[in-house]
């Protein structure tokens, strides 16, 4: 998989958003057929019909069928096939465990037990096939770090599935320009997931923007936490100091992460468990002081694309602005966490 243009990328990802787009459909037919639907049934629901979930399994055959077909098109190794799977075998665990919580419904602590649980896994893998883009000296430090961050990473795309479009269309923004600095790099296999991911979620956007026929559920939410955390660590921006490289992870996920924040800081002020469901995301504050369901998407897409292209800036520019550029993102982050915990959490 060696000097592929970059025109035959974005065709990889074309292929996958068709893909996925006709896959949809189906498991949202399958869905219905065994009663796999989120019911209006709780408050924090904003949708009048019951919505059928497993759009996540599209996404995640999709991932993982075009990942493998394009290692067998290009220059199929078996050492590119052990990397590629090491980022996709773990993804699809997980996705089994949202499966089951989708299905089923499980309680908090077994899904963030299977979480850490990954993160180790994945985390050792990184560690002794010496594929962390941003390493450290310390092995330990390592370790801790990719746990943390894989898990952190999990739970904040799951927790930013909250409104329609909103996380498949951030996803989707965050890919492409994760691919965007992989492919200047000449970082095939991250280049190639990434692109694959952006055009899945493009895919299964068609099906799930406002009004949402299908949800991705937790299947497909966990299973993209797991793909954009590894390919975040895996990426390797190669500026100095390491602490400008280290800023590009952060930047492609500072939506996510601020829609984490916001909702974790205003239940614990609350004196709930920050793994209740609710209406406060950031989602649900746009549309508390007047925004339409598809402009809030549009905003959080916008949030997104303007992080990524501050981590495209930060990274094409350290010298001259790195520093600036992640004063700048700093500031702004705090600005949007501070309005958007003065925006009620109820009401």
């Amino acid at each position: 998989m060696n000097d592929i243009s970059f025109g035959r990328y974005l065709l990889l990802g074309a292929l996958t958003m068709v893909l996925v787009g006709i896959l949809t459909p189906i498991m949202r037919k399958i869905a219905i057929s065994v009663g796999a639907v989120d019911a209006p049934n709780l408050e924090r629901k904003l949708q009048k019909e019951p919505v059928p979930y497993l759009g996540g399994v599209a996404i995640a055959i999709g991932v993982v069928g075009a990942s493998y077909a394009a290692l067998l098109a290009e220059d199929f190794t078996m050492e590119n096939f052990r990397l590629a799977s090491f980022v996709l075998v773990p993804a699809i665990a997980i996705s089994v465990m949202g499966l089951i919580d989708d299905l089923r419904g499980l309680q908090p602590w077994p899904r963030l037990i299977a979480q850490t649980l990954t993160g180790v896994i994945v985390a050792v893998i990184l560690t002794l096939t010496d594929t962390m883009g941003i390493a450290f000296g310390n092995t330990f430090l390592n370790y801790a770090i990719s746990i943390i961050w894989i898990v952190g990473v999990c739970n904040s795309i799951n927790f930013f599935d909250n409104h329609d479009g909103g996380a498949a269309g951030t996803v989707a923004v965050i890919s492409l320009f994760l691919f965007f600095i992989a492919f200047d790099r000449q970082q095939v296999l991250v280049s190639a997931l990434a692109i694959v991911t952006a055009g899945a979620t493009a895919g299964f956007l068609i099906w799930n923007r406002h009004p949402a026929k299908v949800y991705m559920g937790d299947a497909g939410a966990l299973f993209l936490g797991i793909i954009i955390s590894v390919l975040t660590i895996r990426l390797s921006p190669g500026i100095i100091p390491q602490e400008k490289s280290l800023a590009i992870p952060a930047l492609l996920m500072a939506t996510p992460i601020l829609d984490t924040t916001v909702a974790v800081i205003s239940r614990l002020h609350r004196g709930i468990s920050p793994f209740q469901g609710g209406r406060d995301h950031l989602s649900h504050r746009l549309m508390r002081i007047g925004l339409s369901r598809k402009i809030t998407a549009m905003t959080l897409w916008a949030m997104a694309a303007m992080y990524g292209g501050l981590a495209l800036a930060v990274y094409t520019w350290p010298d001259t602005l790195g520093w600036q550029l992640i004063a700048f993102a700093s500031i702004a982050w705090i600005a949007k966490l501070v309005f958007f915990l003065r925006i009620p959490s109820e009401g």
